[in-house]
């Protein structure tokens, strides 16, 4: 399948530079990208007039849990601790794989009508999971969930499996928390890290209690025991990364790990607010994800950009405490990059063909003074036109080319009855 985009504007996301020109994709890769040129001899599947409409990476949801949609709207009474065991463990220990089949496919649809193309998904259910993203033609990294309660031996497994599985899927070792996973759990993820030399991930610092918890059982910051039994001696990184002191940032610096952040989430549990403008200060790798439906409880990236700008803006006292770009390139490109996949951070020529469509007319989006801080500050879901994977467009003007909609609702509200 060969596309021609043309009179577009576009934003590589190698500089917060915006041209005008042409795109062109040749099956999944980017096979031009540059000025308005002679396309004649050449001959292709389809010819999009963008009509001055933006075309930038796809945004990259760098942490998140998928089939969690079943618990949207759910439990939004409690704090972290409560929500997670009174609320959605126990509803969990009923999920099936049917059910994290539909739920994902859910979450596939909100994330390409708001110009996702790729998701890091900490959930279980890997294999059914795995089927719906290629279904869907949804680009899907799994993460490791391993906790005490079970996944641990099955992680090994699923690593040589999920990474042989299909091009779209992926698969990198972590474990749920340190709060939910015992020492002997813990040096039996850094021998598998040693032993593939990988990286590995998990939930970290998200709120104060468990910080104070981890302190009270090993005299240290989660950041710094996971340090000390070379979990991160082959990279990875955290995810919320609230309550990190200065020893913490200098850890994942030095290690040069990623931090994802979480403000929706963090907000809406009561956890705490991340001072992003530290992290970018001390120009560390830093990544945004929305977290899981029943946290947050959309599963929109524009949210989440928005709010770890003018968190930090109310964290400072100083409306320039962070630069909007940095937070748009940690939206695409940082997440690309924290999840492995370096073949989808900007458009260029031989990079995948994961491409998103502004849609410049939305009142939203003008005057255009500034449209890369625009996307920021004032841009939501309503904004995307067209949302390309793997050089297939999957979503456009409203309609989903590989998701029948009403069927995965109709199946999705059929099943939160065994949920309840």
């Amino acid at each position: 399948m060969s596309i021609r985009f043309y009179n577009c504007r576009i934003l590589s996301m190698k500089d917060d530079k915006i041209t005008e020109g042409e795109l062109w994709t040749d099956n999944d890769r980017i096979s031009y990208i540059g000025p308005k040129t002679d396309a004649a001899g050449k001959v292709f599947d389809r010819e999009i007039d963008c009509k001055g409409n933006l075309l930038m990476p796809g945004l990259k949801n760098a942490h998140t849990h998928s089939a969690m949609t079943f618990s949207r709207s759910l439990a939004d009474e409690y704090c972290l601790n409560d929500w997670l065991f009174k609320a959605i463990f126990p509803r969990e220990a009923k999920l099936t794989p049917e059910h994290v089949y539909w739920f994902s496919k859910l979450a596939y649809a909100d994330y390409l009508s708001g110009g996702i193309t790729a998701c890091f998904d900490m959930y279980f259910h890997k294999t059914e999971n795995a089927k719906a993203a290629v279904e869907t033609g949804f680009r899907h990294v799994f993460c490791g969930a391993a906790n005490d309660y079970g996944g641990f031996e099955e992680l090994e497994q699923y690593y040589l499996d999920l990474n042989d599985y299909d091009p779209l899927v992926s698969f990198i070792y972590g474990f749920h928390a340190e709060y939910t996973t015992c020492e002997d759990n813990l040096k039996f993820m850094s021998e598998l890290a040693h032993k593939y030399k990988a990286p590995v991930f998990t939930h970290i610092s998200e709120t104060a209690a468990e910080v104070e918890g981890c302190k009270e059982r090993y005299g240290m910051t989660p950041a710094v025991l996971f340090d000390k039994l070379g979990i991160f001696d082959f990279g990875g990184g955290g995810f919320h990364c609230v309550w990190f002191t200065d020893e913490d940032r200098e850890i994942f610096k030095k290690r040069g790990l990623w931090s994802v952040f979480n403000a929706c989430s963090n907000l809406k549990l009561a956890s705490g607010i991340t001072p992003v403008h530290k992290f970018i200060e001390n120009d560390m790798k830093i990544a945004i994800g929305t977290d899981g439906a029943g946290s947050n409880n959309a599963l929109s990236m524009f949210r989440e950009m928005y709010l770890d700008c003018v968190l930090s803006n109310v964290e400072t006292n100083n409306a320039a405490a962070v630069d909007p770009f940095k937070i748009l390139k940690a939206g695409a490109s940082g997440g690309a990059l924290c999840m492995g996949l370096t073949d989808c951070d900007i458009l260029d020529v031989g990079k995948k063909a994961d491409v998103v469509m502004i849609d410049m007319s939305k009142p939203s989006m003008q005057p255009e003074n500034n449209i890369a801080r625009n996307i920021v500050y004032s841009a939501d879901n309503s904004v995307v036109k067209m949302t390309m994977i793997d050089g297939k467009i999957l979503y456009e003007d409203g309609r989903f080319a590989s998701l029948d909609i009403d069927e995965v609702i109709r199946e999705c509200n059929k099943f939160k009855k065994d949920l309840a």
